[in-house]
């Protein structure tokens, strides 16, 4: 702790007392992200307003070995953002500038703590938008995004965050700040900044973004189609598919999650459905309203017990608002849930939400599931009540059952929500312990100390050393006393 408390003397003086924040009741606000079954109280709060003031915490931790967790809008799903006990939480919230937008070079140019649907409301007005969008877009922020390569409905056609940003400024974690990329598309050497996106902030901080913009489309169509069961549903999204159609988006919700829509904010959707799809084309005119065609048909011969068609914008919007407001929407119908993020083939949809449904019957635990049918991207929402003994524990035990599953049909362990602390352990399900190991080694190439969101991602804390993965360091669920979940 003598390294925290000279790292907070230093910062109170550089940056004042409204930036640093080390009173335990205020600290606590900050002491989990979306993912609230892990909390631990970071020992420090920055509250970054520029990235002067990133450099200066960084570089500060660096000098006294000091461990840092960067935290944008808080809306991960994945414990990613989970602070430090000993350590600082470096809040870049305050950092919302639009500092360019270039409409016709197509480029944006944010802070990291810029809300992702205001870079959307910044480019609209030339016919541009950001088109990865997440659930919380409304709310999650351009660095999360950057560290956990969000993707959202739209990335079926349009890809992930990775396929939208060509620059960053970071502050490595020895404190120095570099640019990698920039407005021109490949630049020449490593691809350093592919290593950045997705590297769920163990690499360094994103003090700036420099971002894609998209050309708003000519037309969009949206359907909403009701059906008996998910297979059925299935169906439908592997015919689509199968004929060469690559919608916007494929949303598909059970009956769990249906009702736990209509619960929050009354979308109306098909009364008595086991699952609801909707499928959005968007593009040229005459494409469009061929394809969609053919996409309504898909629908009637898999066996769609209702069909809508968006006649404008506000029921189209009527139609996103269920799907959008989905895992909010589930603290209706349960005091508590997991979030889980499991990615299968589009062709194992049916057997696997058939599995996933008989492991909810056997276990007793309710599942609602939403996810991105188009690219086999699965939601599931793992229900529990944290006042009832033995419930959180068993929940978190259908929830790794549901990981299995996707790992057996030839999937991953997540999508787009990123390993964090929720799913290191996990890990070592999907790859081998060299895999981990090369994995490591590129972590140490950017942070030989280890001080970048230690303990996330790889499923035991591990220092850089000659051997990788041998060397072990404390890690903040283990300090909490948590280790049992880990």
């Amino acid at each position: 702790m003598a390294g925290l408390d000279e790292v907070t003397r230093r910062l109170r003086r550089e940056l004042g007392d409204a930036t640093v924040i080390d009173d335990r009741q205020q600290l606590r606000t900050y002491e989990c992200d979306g993912l609230a079954h892990y909390k631990v109280v970071p020992g420090l709060a920055v509250l970054a307003a520029t990235a002067a003031d990133v450099v200066a915490t960084v570089r500060a931790c660096a000098e006294h070995g000091v461990p840092f967790v960067a935290r944008g809008s808080g809306t991960g799903l994945s414990g990613g953002a989970l602070p430090h006990a000993d350590g600082v939480l470096v809040v870049t919230s305050r950092m919302r500038a639009i500092r360019e937008v270039d409409r016709d070079a197509q480029r944006a140019v944010v802070e990291p703590g810029v809300i992702n649907l205001q870079v959307s409301r910044a480019a609209a007005a030339g016919g541009y938008y950001y088109a990865p969008d997440p659930s919380s877009q409304q709310v999650c922020s351009i660095g999360g995004n950057v560290a956990e390569n969000s993707g959202g409905a739209h990335c079926l056609k349009y890809g992930f965050t990775t396929n939208h940003v060509l620059g960053v400024e970071l502050v490595t974690p020895a404190g120095d700040v570099v640019t990698l990329g920039g407005k021109a598309v490949d630049p020449p050497g490593y691809d350093l900044l592919g290593a950045i996106v997705g590297s769920e902030g163990t690499l360094g901080v994103a003090t700036e973004v420099t971002v894609r913009l998209t050309r708003a489309p000519e037309t969009v169509r949206t359907l909403l189609a009701g059906f008996a069961d998910t297979d059925s549903a299935g169906r439908a999204v592997s015919a689509i598919i199968a004929a060469g159609v690559i919608p916007a988006a494929v949303e598909m919700m059970d009956a769990l999650a249906i009702e736990a829509a209509e619960a929050a904010v009354r979308c109306g959707y098909p009364a008595g459905a086991g699952a609801v799809l909707i499928v959005e084309l968007d593009g040229p005119e005459a494409e469009v309203e061929a394809q969609f065609d053919s996409v309504v048909g898909f629908c009637r011969e898999a066996g769609a017990t209702e069909l809508r068609v968006a006649a404008d914008d506000t029921e189209r919007a009527l139609f996103w608002k269920g799907r959008k407001s989905a895992f909010a929407a589930v603290g209706r119908i349960s005091p508590d849930y997991i979030v889980q993020d499991g990615v299968i083939p589009r062709t194992a949809l049916p057997a696997v939400l058939r599995a996933i449904a008989a492991l909810s019957t056997g276990s007793g635990v309710r599942v609602a599931n939403v996810f991105h049918a188009g690219d086999g991207n699965l939601h599931p929402l793992v229900l529990f009540d944290a006042d009832v003994p033995g419930e959180a524990e068993h929940a978190e035990e259908v929830s790794g059952a549901i990981l299995d599953l996707c790992l057996e049909h030839g999937g991953s362990i997540t999508g787009e929500h990123g390993v964090g602390s929720d799913k290191a352990k996990h890990m070592p399900r999907m790859f081998s312990p060299e895999d981990l190991d090369t994995m490591q080694l590129v972590r140490c190439a950017f942070d030989p100390a280890g001080l970048s969101n230690p303990g996330k991602v790889f499923p035991t804390p591990r220092l850089c050393g000659e051997v990788p993965g041998r060397h072990r360091g404390a890690h903040p669920l283990v300090e909490a006393g948590l280790a049992d979940q880990f």
